[in-house]
């Protein structure tokens, strides 16, 4: 190798291109291994390699999505988290809100319960101080003078309703001190009064048709041998407007009138038998009425159970019904 320089301090310096010196010897085995590299070197790093180097790449490039993904997760479960724990403690806020209206209705209950047993107690006692002031003319004209009269007997009905409705299926014996008891019997009984008079029924009969409506129809819901005294009550009330032609026309044209007799014939009660067998002689004796009944009525008359209580124990019984045997005949002639 040489080399030409200026001298030292000169200002430029011109440099030749340098050369290395070997030795022939040592270039041919320098040349040599060079093709023998070339020659190796495919085999050694063959197609193999390459993939599984490419494979590697593409594992890390996944695992550094699935390390984003898993950041991802780990900040979308501390969002459900925080949620988790907001929802919790509105569900406690919403328990114990629940809690607190359930006791506040427990506590309206209680107060209408209450007041509801007042309202019974006192409709009771005085419903029974207006039927013992009913038993008076005057009293009752002037209660059907006042102008809420039709609106007390549309109540009247809309109680005795509820009071049926209210019965058990099992019920055996009526409370007969009960104040739900007293009420409805003191209605009845002021039913009763103001339909003895004649005045009374042409009330009843124009203005409370709702009230003769549900009278016959509570008795026919009513079972045999529960609550007689309600019964017998009610039964006066319609024999009493029977004597009134056009009340004894409504409640006869009345489509379940006639069944209903029938269905309160057959009760054991002697008083409800008897006011029944009344109410049925009241049609009898009506010519105008009667023409209109005849029919059903030969076709459905129990006559077996009308003999039997012929001979009844009862005097009263027994004799209103060997009565109404006698009338009964006029069936023959209307046939």
């Amino acid at each position: 190798m040489w080399r030409r320089a200026g001298l030292a301090g000169d200002a430029q310096a011109e440099t030749k291109e340098e050369f290395v010196k070997v030795r022939r010897r040592d270039l041919e085995r320098l040349t040599t291994e060079v093709m023998q590299l070339r020659d190796f070197l495919p085999k050694i790093v063959n197609g193999d390699i390459l993939g599984t180097f490419q494979k590697l790449d593409a594992i890390e490039s996944n695992m550094e999505k699935k390390e984003e993904e898993i950041e991802q997760l780990k900040m979308d479960c501390e969002h459900f988290r925080a949620r988790l724990e907001t929802a919790q403690a509105d569900c406690m806020r919403e328990k114990k809100e629940k809690l607190d209206l359930r006791q506040q209705l427990n506590e309206a209950k209680q107060q209408l319960l209450q007041q509801a047993e007042y309202c019974t107690e006192m409709g009771a006692a005085v419903c029974t101080l207006l039927w013992g002031v009913s038993s008076n003319e005057e009293a009752v004209k002037a209660i059907l003078g006042g102008s809420k009269a039709a609106k007390f007997f549309t109540i009247t009905a809309q109680t005795m309703e509820s009071f049926v409705k209210s019965l058990s299926e099992d019920m055996k014996q009526q409370d007969l001190d009960s104040d739900e008891n007293q009420f409805v019997l003191a209605l009845a009984g002021i039913v009763t009064n103001v339909a003895a008079l004649a005045c009374g029924r042409e009330f009843l009969v124009s203005s409370s048709r709702e009230l003769l409506d549900t009278m016959m129809h509570l008795l026919g819901d009513m079972k045999p041998g529960l609550c007689t005294k309600f019964k017998v009550l009610m039964l006066m009330s319609l024999y009493n407007v029977s004597i009134n032609l056009k009340g004894l026309k409504y409640i006869s044209e009345n489509p379940g009138f006639i069944p209903l007799l029938w269905w309160l014939l057959n009760d054991p009660d002697t008083e409800v038998c008897l006011h029944a067998l009344r109410l049925l002689q009241s049609v009898i004796l009506e010519p105008e009425v009667l023409s209109k009944s005849a029919s059903e009525m030969r076709d459905t008359l129990p006559f077996q159970r009308i003999i039997a209580l012929s001979k009844s124990r009862n005097a009263d019984l027994q004799a209103l019904a060997k009565e109404l045997l006698e009338d009964l005949k006029i069936l023959e002639y209307e046939a």
